[in-house]
């Protein structure tokens, strides 16, 4: 381990959509963000790339691999959790920034971030199976604190590939998307959300819907395929009570 993070990564975490305060949190107390020096291939020194851990926090071997698979430059990676239970942690390429914070559990999830591109987790996140998380094309995936994801769940600012019209040529689905979930949000088993997306604080995504290229209010249920809002002023809790 090395020196504390830097002022630049510091702004570019935030620019990125850390909140400050967890942020502080990470770099005022007892244990704090501090640079991984290795071991890490050759060509990663000299890139500008960074890798930062919380102390106590170490990254399993086989993500070191797999996030060291392409040569790229200028990404920052910030992980504050135990990561043992992921199952891919993969950067595509130059400029990406990805933020994992406290207490989140992605048990075999995946986070891909493409060149540009930001997956930021502000903490207390808990995804019970296979969440795929995919930000590309300079598109940025940021979760608020205190996620429960179930089963199956799929994030993805863009579709991989280029959907156009056939007369004009025009681009019609989206390219480098934003999604943003607020606080205490619940997405229910295999929900997919994609494209420029918002979702407020409180509310519930039904099991195998569709949120795309929507504004979702807090406090509220969607369901269906495209989602559509089932029930207002509603609030949720973790524990399973009558």
């Amino acid at each position: 381990m090395s020196g504390p993070l830097t002022p630049a990564h510091r702004d570019r975490l935030l620019g990125a959509g850390v909140e400050p305060d967890i942020l502080a949190a990470l770099t005022e107390g007892r244990s704090i963000l501090r640079r991984v020096e290795g071991p890490l291939p050759t060509w990663w020194p000299g890139s500008g790339n960074a890798i930062y851990l919380l102390d106590g926090v170490r990254l399993p071997e086989r993500l070191v691999e797999l996030l060291t698979t392409y040569p790229f430059r200028d990404t920052v990676v910030v992980v504050a959790s135990d990561l043992t239970h992921l199952t891919c942690l993969l950067v595509g390429g130059d400029g990406a920034t990805v933020f994992v914070g406290e207490r989140a559990f992605l048990s075999d999830g995946e986070i891909y971030c493409g060149a540009g591109s930001s997956v930021v987790l502000n903490g207390r996140v808990v995804a019970t199976s296979r969440a795929q998380l995919d930000a590309r094309n300079g598109g940025s995936l940021v979760a608020a604190p205190d996620q429960l994801w179930a089963s199956g769940v799929y994030l993805a600012t863009d579709d991989m590939h280029r959907l156009e019209d056939l007369a004009t040529g025009a681009r019609l689905n989206p390219y480098g998307a934003t999604i943003r979930l607020g606080e205490h949000v619940w997405l229910g088993r295999d929900a997919i959300v994609t494209g420029h997306v918002e979702i407020g604080e409180g509310s519930v995504v039904g099991a195998r819907s569709l949120v795309r290229g929507q504004k979702i209010a807090s406090h509220v249920v969607v369901a269906g395929t495209p989602a559509r809002v089932i029930r207002e002023g509603v609030t949720w809790r973790g524990e399973d009570t009558p």
